[in-house]
């Protein structure tokens, strides 16, 4: 399988698409004035405890307070009680966490809509081959490194590396990435996280709360720490900065990376190589088209997403059982692509269309499996119920790409959605370097709706003025009353 990774930076935001055999498959976006907050610690204060809920409330320096449970409370924390994220039946929260209370907190979920981040006092630190846990000894492997022998070896080298290092307190956990490696990696990495630690546990000890005690690597470093597989060919980067920065991270960090770096200097946009732009668009719509004339519909709540299969157009060549079967099984290509894509979790239903055949439902459970496995996000499949609905559950640790990118529509009663005046102005900067790059003009006249110029000559002017020096060009916005949120024009003048 052919795998690339594109990276496109901009000063407001970063982009980063991974893509399979030519065809994009996920998307992560990170904007500088909205970053994620997953994997960063905090020396946070509890605000309040929820005995009915089980949770307590923590504020860590955010907007909102952030939430915290019962079983996500480590019985490390000035207790004698065993905690354990998995266990439910845990002490009572009172007994675990009182107002006023100092806890040093892991965030384990952005905070989405209007809910607060979930945290824990699991504390967890990721490197490129292992995940450091001080406080415990546990030693774990990734369930997706298979063979007893290998899992048996990298249990050994964990403790033949820690020796090696002198780290005598702490549990890891081996990476996905760390099949097949020798002990002098994995001693590189206990090294880093030993010298990471101490750090931190000084900070702990002398930073008041709320604080940030560890803030966890921009979106590009990410990409190479977290992303990278045995598949992948190149990591393309738009940005000679951000290239040449993301080349000393993994000289030091990653250094097996280095040959599959590469600046981009083409003028086309890189995300135009794969026609990225355009699936993203096709991400935020309801239906999705498959190639034999069959749809998805994807409709997502607040509570769960339901995705519907239809055969549509697709009729086959021998029988309906055929149709739907061949229908189901294209379905399912669509269905992970699109999970993965769109960044969907929590709980998925799939209504795939109703067989008959008991083997044809085992043959598209197996190939959902199968595909998922190629997922960085942990998921969970049951069977196919009489009707032909799949239940499932996919991690869900940041917002989704819709709603990232969209807002509740003001024009229908948020009965749909519509892209932020901070999306279309993004758009609008890459159109005019796209447009720069193509023709020749003195000046450019862009024309949008209200909400969209206001953020242009106001949050978004410094951007502007950026992109004007950039350029060399100056650029004049018009307002146009009969446009919606989403219409833009950029006029060359």
């Amino acid at each position: 399988m052919n795998s690339e990774i594109l990276v496109n930076v901009t000063p407001m935001e970063t982009r980063v698409a991974i893509v399979e055999n030519g065809a994009v498959q996920e998307i992560f976006i990170e904007r500088v004035e909205s970053r994620g907050i997953v994997g960063n610690i905090y020396k946070g204060k509890v605000v309040r405890v929820l005995p009915g809920m089980q949770a307590a409330f923590v504020d860590i320096g955010l907007e909102r307070a952030a939430f915290i449970h019962a079983s996500d409370i480590s019985g490390n924390n000035k207790q004698d009680h065993e905690g354990d994220s998995q266990d439910r039946s845990s002490p009572p929260i009172q007994h675990l966490a009182r107002e006023g209370q100092e806890l040093v907190v892991q965030v384990i979920k952005d905070p989405i809509g209007t809910k607060g981040a979930r945290l824990t006092t699991h504390l967890s630190i990721p490197s490129r081959y292992l995940v450091y846990m001080p406080e415990t000894d546990h030693v774990g492997i990734s369930q997706k490194i298979d063979g007893e022998n290998e899992r048996d070896r990298l249990r050994a080298m964990v403790e033949e590396a820690k020796e090696k290092t002198g780290i005598e307190q702490g549990g890891f956990i081996l990476r996905t990435a760390a099949e097949a490696i020798g002990v002098t990696e994995i001693a590189h990495d206990m090294s880093y996280l030993k010298r990471l630690w101490r750090v931190l546990a000084e900070r702990i000890q002398s930073d008041k709360a709320p604080s940030i005690v560890y803030e966890d690597l921009v979106l590009h470093y990410r990409a190479t720490r977290d992303l990278i597989r045995t598949e992948v060919d190149k990591i393309r980067i738009d940005s000679r900065e951000t290239y040449q920065k993301t080349l000393d991270f993994v000289r030091k960090y990653t250094p097996e990376v280095e040959n599959i770096l590469e600046y981009y200097p083409g003028e086309r946009p890189i995300f135009d190589l794969f026609s990225i732009e355009d699936e993203i668009q096709k991400a935020l719509s309801r239906k999705v088209e498959l190639k034999s004339g069959g749809y998805l519909i994807i409709d997502q709540t607040e509570a769960m997403t339901t995705i519907d299969v239809n055969t549509g157009a697709f009729v086959g060549h021998r029988n309906l059982e055929e149709t739907i079967f061949k229908t189901n099984l294209e379905a399912v290509t669509a269905i992970v692509r699109q999970l993965r894509m769109r960044n969907l979790g929590g709980i998925i239903i799939l209504d795939f269309i109703d067989m008959e055949e008991q083997e044809h439902r085992r043959q598209v459970l197996r190939m959902l499996e199968k595909y998922l496995e190629k997922d960085h996000a942990k998921s969970k499949v049951t069977g196919v119920s009489e009707l032909g609905l799949v239940e499932m559950t996919r991690k869900r640790t940041r917002e989704s790409l819709e709603q990232m990118l969209t807002e509740p529509c003001s024009a229908c009663n948020s009965r749909g959605r519509l892209k932020t005046p901070q999306t279309v102005c993004y758009e609008i900067f890459r159109e005019i370097l796209r447009e720069e790059r193509a023709y020749q003009t003195d000046s450019y006249l862009v024309l949008a709706a209200q909400p969209v110029v206001d953020r242009l000559l106001d949050e978004e002017s410094a951007a502007v003025a950026d992109l004007e020096e950039f350029i060399s060009k100056p650029i004049k916005f018009r307002v146009e009353p009969m446009y919606s949120q989403e219409q833009f024009d950029v006029v060359l003048q």
